[in-house]
């Protein structure tokens, strides 16, 4: 079985600088192009199902990549991004900073549980869950569409790939999986530590 793990494009909260996490927003142009380019690149590859987050963001790419890979998208409500964020969401980053600095640095480990937010444990269960489930599927090739945050944690904690350094908008992990073993095929816009 293949799997390509992607990240959606570009959002509007990326270019206004404001804190993401599990909310909604939309692909820029300049997201949408991301999708397109992303959807000629793929477009051989025999994807037979697309399994995307419910956030706009994730659907808007979906909806690029279907219709270039002319297959079906089928929504995951537990492919959502973590709240990471907490009371920082939507929040621009330098009156976050100015209003919550010991907050806003404690946001360098990944398993701290802001206020409001959703634990890291909480997304770790969640992304086993999912991932194993995509993965018993019948298809011989499928995409995910998600997000940076579970794209980082599937990566750490189930694929033991260790710590995503990079993870730009569209970016594409390829994964060949044979039985319960994993391997990394390919990366796209994506870098180790």
């Amino acid at each position: 079985m293949k799997i390509f793990i992607i990240r959606h494009g570009e959002t509007t909260s990326d270019v206004e600088n404001k804190y993401g996490g599990d909310y909604d927003d939309h692909l820029t142009e300049k997201g949408i192009a991301q999708a397109k380019e992303l959807a000629e690149k793929i477009a051989n590859r025999g994807i037979e199902i697309i399994f995307s987050s419910p956030r706009i963001r994730a659907k808007e790419t979906s909806d690029i990549l279907k219709e270039k890979l002319n297959c079906k998208v089928q929504i995951i409500d537990d492919l959502r991004e973590r709240n990471a964020y907490g009371i920082l969401t939507g929040m621009e980053k330098n009156e976050a900073k100015s209003k919550f600095p010991e907050m806003v640095n404690s946001l360098s480990d990944y398993k701290y549980t802001i206020d409001g937010g959703a634990s890291y444990e909480h997304l770790l269960e969640r992304a086993k869950n999912t991932f194993e489930e995509i993965c018993n599927s019948s298809h011989n090739a499928l995409a995910v569409i998600s997000h940076s945050g579970l794209i980082r944690c599937i990566a750490r904690d189930i694929l033991k790939s260790g710590e995503l350094k990079d993870l730009a908008d569209c970016a594409v992990i390829e994964l060949e999986k044979n039985d319960l073993v994993f391997e990394i095929i390919k990366m796209d816009g994506v870098s180790l530590r």
